[in-house]
């Protein structure tokens, strides 16, 4: 019952789902592009459901963390400071060297000092960075993940261009799709190692209480992560509808194609692309498939118009 103070929190889930950070870019000497970020780790009490707080760690204060976007190939430069009470890191899935890694040992940093982790975004897809700190359930359940993008550089994939021109942000065949990014989670509210609370985006019916508008005439591409502590499995199931689905998003042909249900282990993810071109206006409901989720939170609604 009543509604989640969003301002309070100081992110809103109807922001997070494509509010991309693609950092203060510029131009290296070989003609590629720097993309560079400030990444900061606060401690900060956040409400998951009307009037459950929950003690979150958190990157820039929300969670998930900022969706970090680059283009394959571009120079990705992180500067993190670490401004909460533990030790925490952040290790990115991608191709990098050890020392990048973002782990004890390779990275990571100590409360009120700062580390730049640097590599290339590599290889394209829909990928995500979290924590590596020990133990690592307890720093990735308390909210230390985003969600990490690297959109395909059409000039590699000559024989698939237009796809992959049409995942390119800011590009006029990527306009015409809506585009969301989707981190399912969980949180343990009395610390007993089993969840109370899951949401898509931390807020427990976030797009239930407020649908997600789709326009009928305009493709739809979902970048979905599953970063759930505790549970084996999450999953995503879409009503009066299928979807092509792209594991790991790190190929312009579908992995699985004509499906209504994907299912998740932690830090797996992939890329959903569907219409509703042929569907009459209306709310169209997608939720997990495990029914215990759906009732403790993981509930949504599309309002196709």
């Amino acid at each position: 019952m009543g509604e989640v103070n969003h301002e309070r929190n100081g992110f809103d889930p109807g922001e997070v789902l494509n509010d991309w950070d693609i950092g203060e870019v510029s131009e290296l000497p070989d003609g590629r592009h720097l993309r560079e970020y400030t990444i900061t780790a606060v401690d900060k009490e956040i409400e998951i459901a009307p009037g459950i707080f929950f003690p979150a760690w958190t990157y820039e204060g929300r969670v998930p963390g900022p969706t970090l976007r680059a283009t394959e190939g571009d120079r990705i430069r992180v500067r993190f400071t670490n401004a909460g009470s533990h030790s925490h890191t952040m290790h990115f899935h991608g191709i990098h060297s050890a020392r990048m890694d973002g782990v004890p040992g390779a990275g990571q940093v100590a409360p009120g000092e700062t580390f730049t982790y640097e590599f290339d975004a590599e290889p394209f897809g829909c990928h995500l960075y979290h924590c590596h700190s020990v133990p690592l359930k307890r720093h990735i359940h308390k909210g230390l993940y985003g969600a990490f993008i690297v959109d395909p550089d059409p000039k590699r994939h000559p024989e698939q261009a237009d796809v992959a021109q049409s995942r390119l942000l800011g590009s006029e065949e990527n306009r015409r799709w809506q585009e969301f990014v989707m981190v399912m989670n969980g949180f343990d509210t009395n610390f007993d190692e089993e969840n109370e609370v899951y949401a898509v985006n931390t807020i427990a019916h976030a797009y239930a209480n407020r649908p997600i508008r789709i326009e009928r005439s305009r493709p739809v591409r979902l970048y979905l992560i599953n970063v759930t502590e505790f549970d084996p499995v999450n999953s995503l199931h879409l009503h009066a509808n299928f979807f092509d689905y792209y594991d790991h998003g790190t190929t312009l042909t579908p992995t699985l194609r004509t499906v209504d249900t994907v299912m998740q282990c932690q830090a797996q993810r992939g890329i959903l692309e569907f219409s509703f071109s042929d569907h009459e206006p209306g709310l169209y409901m997608f939720h997990a498939h495990q029914s215990e989720f759906v009732e403790l939170g993981w509930m949504s609604f599309f309002e196709v118009v």
